[in-house]
């Protein structure tokens, strides 16, 4: 508490943070953090208390890219920041703005082997944009300030703040609260190079075959609208990545996500929107692209352009102002046609791809099969006011092209560091953003294992989930009971984990609801009594096909 005109250090982090706008804070309390959450609780911040640092460190990164400001965590000095690492990580791949704080030692025990002492200044810089320790307590809010500036602008990632024991115990006169830094301002938007636009509308124009590829870019730089009119205003057909789905709804006429590796094989001009060539698009090279295809790339960082040295044309600036001067600069009488032989090879290819999902569906073998348990989970889902996290290697990969997503920011998943871990921390996230959103999160029973306990934390803190975990006993596949307990435990696969494992009976030793479910039958019952239900955690544990011995095989999420 303040007292004699002074006010701490973990006070007034508390109060810099509070006037830069932040609402929640993400974290786990221990020495010497203890006094920086309840100043944060005191000032009417939302304050999350997780079970593992990673969680945390993940639900602020999904924070910061559904909010466009750092989503802000808490951790203990020494292994919490260590921990935290993976979320900043995530971030800074995924390019989301994070502010991660961590505890450490006192100043005066630099080098004495203190408490969990460890230089974590050096430690974060590698890895984020920004990593300091304020010279004083008193320019703790100045050094907040530039840190969460330095997360947003230009092209957004993390940033660390170490903030010393003594630091945070220690006090400073109050008049320090007359000089806090004003809410750092969103970044500034810049236009695209005139000529390179007259450039991408000639590659445009003469396009046989073009193609936009929506990446989450576009989605986190919330350039819906603009995406909206270049798509209706041209005709050109369009692929979101993962998480660039719901940009533009995937029931769209001109989305063809269920013809990717047609579209991406044939396109001869490809309009790359918030999307980088990298291993999710197979580093746009032959033989997923046409070795002729030519790339225009709107991007907000200068060193992204030319990556790979296969772009064409290189526009630099905000999305959806680089969007509004290609809209702009397009002739009035441009629009592609919907009856050339590359979009009606397209829709032929979506048709065909849609026969053959919809036979998979209706596989009545049981255990049930990826397929049929996506099916029954597919019909009971609400059609809008729904989030989806995603997480798991098969899950993932087959739900991303079985559940439409109609909105944008309305999907999370492993990202492009293809992270696993993430699905309970990103699904906290999505709800404190989304109140009013139905948050689901159908991830694998091997991904869910990372984090089950944040169960507890999404009780704790009245955070409403449903949870749908798809269990085949394994990373990848895993084995029945029979074959399971047949085989010496020296023999078992790598991949195998314990079959029919309960994790439905987490929830319920939490105090939310669980179900254990084989069957078609039973799952759409429990589907039907758990969406009755909006103010508990629920978890669905599905048993489908193990998938046994299998050879594994790579796939891009």
């Amino acid at each position: 508490m303040t007292k004699n005109n002074k006010i701490t250090g973990g006070e007034l982090i508390a109060k810099a943070l509070k006037k830069q706008g932040v609402e929640v804070v993400f974290g786990i309390v221990g020495i010497p953090v203890v006094e920086v959450a309840e100043a944060i609780i005191s000032e009417g911040i939302k304050f999350v208390g997780f079970r593992n640092e990673q969680s945390l460190s993940y639900a602020a990164s999904a924070y910061g890219y559904l909010t466009g400001r750092p989503g802000v965590c808490l951790v203990v000095s020494g292994p919490g920041v260590v921990h935290a690492l993976a979320g900043v990580i995530n971030a800074q791949v995924n390019c989301w703005p994070l502010l991660l704080i961590g505890g450490s030692s006192d100043t005066y025990q630099e080098g004495m082997g203190a408490f969990q002492e460890l230089d974590q200044v050096t430690l974060c810089r590698p890895n984020t944009k920004y990593s300091a320790r304020p010279p004083s307590i008193s320019q703790i809010p100045n050094v907040l300030d530039k840190a969460i500036r330095i997360s947003m602008y230009g092209r957004p990632g993390p940033v660390y703040i170490d903030l010393p024991a003594d630091f945070i115990q220690g006090s400073v006169s109050l008049e320090v609260l007359n000089s806090l830094p004003n809410q750092s301002p969103d970044p500034p938007k810049s236009l695209a190079d005139p000529n390179e636009i007259n450039n991408a509308i000639k590659l445009i124009v003469n396009a046989k075959s073009p193609l936009i590829i929506i990446g989450k870019g576009a989605a986190y730089s919330r350039a819906e609208k603009e995406l909206k009119e270049l798509i209706e205003k041209t005709n050109i057909p369009f692929l979101p990545t993962p998480m660039g789905k719901g940009v533009l709804p995937d029931s769209h006429p001109l989305c063809v996500s269920a013809a990717r590796s047609k579209a991406l094989a044939n396109a001869d001009v490809i309009l790359l929107l918030g999307a980088r060539l990298n291993w999710i698009l197979s580093f746009g090279l032959p033989p997923k692209f046409n070795k002729s295809v030519k790339f225009i790339q709107i991007d907000i960082l200068p060193e992204e352009h030319y990556n790979n040295s296969r772009i064409n044309v290189a526009l630099l600036g905000h999305l959806p102002l680089v969007i509004s001067q290609l809209i702009s600069s397009l002739p009035s009488t441009y629009k592609y046609s919907i009856t050339s032989n590359y979009f009606s090879s397209l829709k032929q290819k979506i048709d065909d791809n849609i026969k053959i999902t919809n036979e998979k569906f209706h596989d009545n073998n049981i255990p049930m099969s990826y397929y049929r348990a996506f099916y029954e989970i597919k019909q009971k889902l609400p059609k809008k006011d729904i989030v989806f996290v995603s997480e798991g290697a098969n899950t993932m990969d087959i739900a991303r092209s079985i559940f439409d997503v109609q909105e944008p920011r309305c999907r999370l998943d492993a990202g492009t560091m293809a992270t696993m871990g993430v699905g309970m921390g990103y699904a906290i996230a999505a709800k404190l953003y989304y109140p009013k959103k139905r948050v689901v999160a159908i991830v694998g029973d091997s991904a869910f294992g990372f984090s089950a306990m944040e169960i507890e934390t999404a009780v704790r803190a009245n955070i409403p989930l449903l949870i749908i975990i798809i269990n085949n006993n394994g990373i990848y596949h895993g084995l029945d009971t029979k074959s399971y307990n047949e085989t010496p435990i020296n023999n078992l696969p790598s991949t195998a984990l314990l079959p029919d494992v309960r994790y439905d009976l987490i929830a319920d030793s939490a105090g939310g609801k669980g179900y254990f479910t084989k069957t078609p039958q039973e799952l759409n019952n429990a589907l039907d009594e758990a969406l009755k239900d909006d103010n508990k955690c629920i978890v669905i544990n599905v048993m489908i096909q193990p998938g046994g011995k299998k050879k594994l095989v790579s796939s891009k999420i």
